[in-house]
C-alpha cells in the first residue's frame, strides 16, 4: 500500500513538472487551483476562468465555477487531488491550511499564492498579485472596484451613522470586530461598529450583545430572514425586539474579493433601512 502511494505521488510530481513547463511557455500560470471563493472569483474577474482546473467545494461564483473539479474544502484540501490536476499555481485565502500546504507545494516547485485579504488595500493587492502570476494586468479591474467603493462611500457621506452589530455566526455568536475586513466595509457603508475593543472576529455572549445595544443587527450567518431566526432569548436585544434585523443572504457582502463594491452597497442599503 505504501509503495503504491509513493508511486502515485511520484507520477503526480512528474505531471506537475510538465504543468510548470507549460506555464513558463505561456508567460503565466496556465493551470490554476483555487482553494477559496474569493480567489476563484478573482480568477474569473480577471478574465482567466478557463485556466481554473480545480477549486474548493465552497467556490460557487460565478456559476461556471461549479463545473470545475473540487479538491476539498478550505481547511481540508486533498494534496493528491491537487497534484493530479497538474497545477502551475495554487492560490487561496490565507488561513489554517495555507502555510503548511504552501510549504509542501513549494518544495515540489509549484508556485503558491495565499495572500491576506483583511482590508480593502489587501484585496487590491491580492488582485494585482494574482494578475501578475497569470500574466494579466489587474489595473482595469482594481480601478473599477475602487470607483464602486468610492461611490458607496460618497452615498453614505453626511448620513447619521447607524450603530450596527455584524454577525458571522450565532452558535456561538461571532461578530465583526476592529481590524477585520468586514469592520472596514461597515464603516465606509455608513455604519458604526458597536464592537470597538476586541479581536477582528470576537466570540460574544448574549449578555454582551444586550449591553452593546446595536440599532440594527446585520445577520451574515443565514440565508433565512434574521428576525425569524433570532428569536427566544434574542428578544432581549432591543434591535431584535424592534425587528431591526437584516439577513445578508448575498455572499458578496462578506466575501473579500472582486465583488466588494456590490457588498458595500448592500451594507449601505441595509444600514439605511432600504430594501
Amino acid at each position: 500500500m505504501l509503495a503504491s502511494r509513493r508511486a502515485l505521488v511520484a507520477g503526480l510530481l512528474g505531471l506537475a513538472a510538465c504543468a510548470r513547463r507549460t506555464a513558463t511557455a505561456k508567460g503565466g500560470a496556465a493551470r490554476v487551483v483555487s482553494l477559496s471563493p474569493s480567489t476563484t472569483e478573482a480568477v474569473f474577474a480577471l478574465g482567466e476562468g478557463a485556466r481554473l482546473v480545480g477549486r474548493s467545494r465552497y467556490c460557487d461564483y460565478p456559476p461556471e465555477a461549479a463545473r470545475v473539479p473540487a479538491v476539498g474544502g478550505f481547511v481540508d484540501p486533498s494534496f493528491e487531488a491537487i497534484l493530479a490536476l497538474r497545477p502551475a499555481l495554487v492560490t487561496g485565502a490565507r488561513g489554517p491550511s495555507g502555510p503548511a500546504l504552501s510549504e509542501r507545494l513549494s518544495r515540489l516547485g509549484i508556485d503558491t499564492y495565499f495572500p491576506p485579504t483583511e482590508s480593502l488595500a489587501e484585496i487590491d493587492a491580492m488582485l494585482r498579485g494574482l494578475g501578475a502570476r497569470l500574466g494579466v494586468d489587474a489595473a482595469p479591474l482594481t480601478r473599477r472596484i475602487t470607483a464602486e467603493v468610492d461611490a458607496v462611500r460618497a452615498r453614505a457621506a453626511g448620513r447619521p451613522r447607524t450603530r450596527a452589530l455584524l454577525l458571522f455566526g450565532v452558535t456561538p455568536i461571532v461578530a465583526a470586530g476592529p481590524g477585520s475586513y468586514a469592520d472596514e466595509l461597515l464603516t465606509l457603508a455608513g455604519g458604526q461598529n458597536v464592537v470597538v475593543a476586541s479581536t477582528p472576529y470576537p466570540t460574544l455572549d448574549l449578555e454582551r450583545v444586550i449591553a452593546l445595544d446595536p440599532d440594527v443587527v446585520l445577520d451574515g450567518a443565514t440565508e433565512e430572514h434574521g428576525a425569524q431566526r433570532l428569536a427566544g432569548p434574542w428578544t432581549a436585544v432591543r434591535a431584535v425586539r424592534e425587528r431591526r434585523v437584516v439577513a445578508l443572504a448575498d455572499p458578496a457582502v462578506l466575501r473579500p474579493g472582486p465583488r466588494v463594491g456590490s457588498g458595500a452597497e448592500r451594507l449601505r442599503r441595509a444600514l439605511g433601512g432600504e430594501t
